[in-house]
């Protein structure tokens, strides 16, 4: 197996989300800035000693094959979205996403300004969102998130690809999502109804007992026995200006099958409940999938692919020695 990206590496104090597009006639650019990231990445880092400054690097389904010729790995796809009957997880554009983390937020913010740099005319940044620790590993809904993460030995299993896609082994699936909270909806709860909700004590961060627990709440649609287990670094964000206030879902996981069951069980339901009661409260405004490569791509890319004449192939000869349509001026234009 590949050595991975730090997919799971404990989450830091601070953190920033870029979801870029690539600009057509980009490809080249977003190569030798794909190619070049870990250097930037330790010559940030070194400047701010001590900020533990890591660039998690994905890369989504479309933008692989405009980048990249050769093989793909096995479950990459463009994020379905999902309609339910009340609440819906749209799919929203991206080709490359950076998971930026660190202690402080100074030196994710350096890296970011110098991924924009060089992506200037190639690129262009369709979401940066700021993420930040709050309190105890706390939503801004004022819950423990991430209580039910996989540890050890079953982190890795639930977020790395393995044998069953070897040219890829050391990889991970993800998937990104930002949900806005009804902050004035959610705090007109009491405590308890808030933890029917979640699913989950608001103080001690105690699951509910059986016997209490919704067939609605998060953690019993959630439920990582029933869909698999997922690897998140979820973060909140806000703006208090502007009344925005959120978090960023962010899962890994070997397959993205895992995280996609998840979601269908929030959005469209199941057997036991129409959907996450959460979603009354939190609507996603964003949802895009990638690919996060081991750390060994970046030192030897594949090869880009064959320009598109060469693809579609050079018009036929005519049998004497010229090609058909005369001088070929088509060809010429395509180079």
């Amino acid at each position: 197996m590949g050595e991975p990206q730090s997919i799971l590496d404990p989450l830091t104090p601070a953190a920033m989300f870029l979801v870029v597009t690539i600009d057509e006639g980009g490809e080249a650019v977003a190569r030798d800035l794909l190619a070049d990231l870990p250097g930037l990445r330790r010559s940030v880092g070194f400047r701010v000693p001590g900020s533990g400054l890591t660039c998690i690097t994905s890369i989504g389904s479309a933008a692989w094959d405009r980048l990249f010729a050769g093989p793909k790995p096995a479950q990459l796809h463009e994020f379905p979205g999902f309609a339910g009957e009340k609440h819906q997880a749209p799919a929203t554009p991206g080709d490359l996403l950076f998971h930026l983390k660190a202690e402080t937020q100074d030196a994710c913010f350096e890296l970011a300004m110098k991924l924009a740099e060089r992506l200037a005319g190639a690129g262009t940044i369709v979401d940066q969102t700021v993420g930040f620790r709050y309190f105890e590993q706390r939503d801004l809904l004022g819950f423990v998130d991430g209580t039910e993460n996989p540890e050890g030995q079953l982190a890795v299993t639930a977020a790395l690809v393995g044998d069953e896609d070897p040219e890829f082994a050391g990889g991970s699936y993800v998937i990104v999502q930002k949900y806005l909270h009804d902050l004035d909806s959610w705090k007109a709860l009491s405590t308890t109804e808030q933890e029917k909700v979640i699913g989950r004590t608001k103080l001690d961060d105690y699951e509910l007992d059986e016997a209490e627990q919704p067939a609605n709440s998060h953690v019993a649609v959630n439920d990582q026995a029933v869909s698999g287990n997922i690897v998140r670094a979820n973060m909140p964000f806000g703006s208090v200006q502007d009344g925005e206030f959120g978090t960023y879902y962010i899962a890994y996981a070997d397959d993205p099958a895992v995280t996609e069951t998840m979601l269908t069980r929030m959005f469209l339901g199941s057997a036991e409940a129409a959907y996450d009661r959460i979603l009354d409260f939190s609507t996603a405004v964003t949802g895009t999938s990638f690919f996060t490569p081991p750390v060994s791509f970046f030192d030897a890319l594949p090869d880009a692919p064959a320009p598109a004449a060469a693809v579609a192939g050079a018009p036929e000869s005519d049998g004497g020695g010229t090609e058909s349509g005369s001088l070929g001026i088509g060809a010429l234009r395509n180079r």
